[in-house]
């Protein structure tokens, strides 16, 4: 599948100079040595990013057309993330390139429309649905102590056994200073959370009011509690959910690249520009 993606200022520089003709002598910049062109401009952004741009605006303009991403449906996946990432989601964004959260929206609608015409064709049949909601655990509610080593984790634990606070012992305790400012609670967690792994084994392993062993993560030693546990959802409230999730998960390169060729197809799509004729010819790689 060919490389389509290319940073937005470039995109848009290229939207606006693909109304120029050829032959454009109007200035985009003024120097004493000569000016620029929106020719010459032109030519330097299609020769250097010229397929990688057409097939990012061609897909999205057509996409576009084709599936309508909804408020609530990019609010959903847009919170979604944030719980996955927790404090982390600013830090996320800017790592990965994105400006700010707006920008971020407006890629995440992009991927979403390729998500819903690659999952087009694809079917799941009823019993993988029910073996995927049999699977799927409910939200929990968690607190934790955190310390540095297993010796300080056992006496915490001896401590809760015997019925002490767990809110104050966390305050006496815990490493964790986020936490330890609201008594160790850690809010609601999904057991795809972006947490240690092994502290999500040890917790979702635990019935409600039941406190752990210590539990050795990358960070320390914890003790943990599930404060409150969601009821899970019947297998028919979340089916329509469950059946798009399943979709989305069978999604790979070969599923999409079908899924944007046939809306190539579809839209009749012809490229002008003699130097662009082969953008969307597949019969080769990058």
């Amino acid at each position: 599948m060919k490389k389509w993606l290319v940073p937005v200022a470039l995109t848009a520089s290229l939207i606006g100079l693909t109304a120029c003709s050829s032959g454009d002598s109007e200035a985009v910049v003024e120097t004493k040595s000569g000016n620029i062109t929106k020719e010459e401009l032109y030519t330097v952004l299609k020769d250097s990013y010229g397929e990688q741009a057409v097939q990012q605006l061609v897909y999205q303009k057509i996409l576009a057309k084709n599936y309508k991403i909804t408020d609530e449906e990019m609010d959903k996946r847009v919170d979604e993330i944030k719980a996955q990432l927790g404090d982390q989601f600013e830090t996320a964004l800017m790592s990965y390139g994105y400006k700010d959260e707006a920008d971020f929206r407006s890629k995440m609608e992009i991927a979403l429309m390729q998500e819903k015409a690659a999952i087009k064709d694809i079917k799941v049949t009823e019993d993988e649905l029910k073996e995927y909601y049999d699977n799927i655990q409910p939200e929990i509610q968690a607190r934790h102590i955190l310390v540095e080593d297993e010796a300080t984790a056992k006496e915490v634990k001896q401590k809760l056994d015997a019925g002490g606070d767990f809110a104050e012992i966390s305050n006496e305790y815990s490493t964790d200073e986020a936490a330890k400012a609201q008594g160790g609670d850690l809010g609601w967690i999904a057991s795809d959370a972006n947490m240690d792994p092994d502290f999500l084994a040890a917790a979702f392993a635990l019935e409600k009011g039941q406190i752990s062993d210590p539990v050795k993560t990358q960070f320390g030693y914890h003790i943990i509690e599930v404060t409150d546990i969601k009821e899970k959802e019947s297998f028919e409230d979340m089916k329509k959910d469950l059946e798009y999730e399943l979709k989305v998960s069978k999604i790979d390169n070969e599923t999409m690249e079908k899924a944007l060729q046939r809306e190539l197809k579809d839209a009749g799509v012809k490229v002008k520009d003699k130097d662009l004729k082969d953008t969307f010819d597949t019969s080769s790689e990058e």
